[in-house]
């Protein structure tokens, strides 16, 4: 039995390896890790960006892409949510300053969603508030793309080939 679960184990880490599958497996790790699950993926962009240079904008663009959608998902899990309280309760929520702050910036505030901790939630509740989609996704996009250049850029710096 531990024999073949750790050929399991091994043939899963194969499957996920940078080398072999590359920008999916960035993408991946992108769209998943911005859900609410607590997954960070600069380092996998990083890894992939070391190991092969001239895929830095690649890797850039589809980690960007990928987190991105994983926004867009939390949106509309946030939309969804506040309809079913709003179904359960016969009443609209009622906001408090931190919502009223968010339904002041619009979907502007969305470009605040690379922030770790907050990034995420932030995009549930723009859905929640029922901002615009749309432009909610287009803030999300430019600052999903600034975080990645940044981090993937200092990491390099910190860690230069050598």
């Amino acid at each position: 039995m531990e024999a073949w679960l750790q050929a399991q184990l091994n043939a899963l880490l194969l499957m996920l390896a940078l080398p072999t599958v590359g920008l999916p497996a960035v993408f991946i790790i992108a769209f998943v890790s911005a859900t609410l699950l607590p997954l960070g993926s600069e380092p996998a962009v990083f890894a992939l960006v070391k190991l092969s240079p001239e895929l830095f904008w690649p890797a850039i663009l589809v980690a960007t892409l990928g987190n991105t959608l994983g926004g867009a998902v939390t949106w509309w899990m946030g939309y969804g949510a506040e309809r079913m309280v709003e179904r359960a309760t016969h009443k609209p929520m009622t906001e408090g300053r931190a919502l009223r702050w968010l339904h002041r910036f619009g979907a502007r505030a969305c470009l605040l969603s690379w922030l770790p901790i907050v990034g995420d939630p932030l995009c549930a509740v723009a859905g929640w508030l029922r901002l615009p989609f749309w432009p909610c996704v287009l803030y999300m996009a430019l600052g999903k793309f600034a975080r990645y250049v940044c981090m993937t850029v200092a990491l390099l710096y910190l860690w230069p080939s050598g």
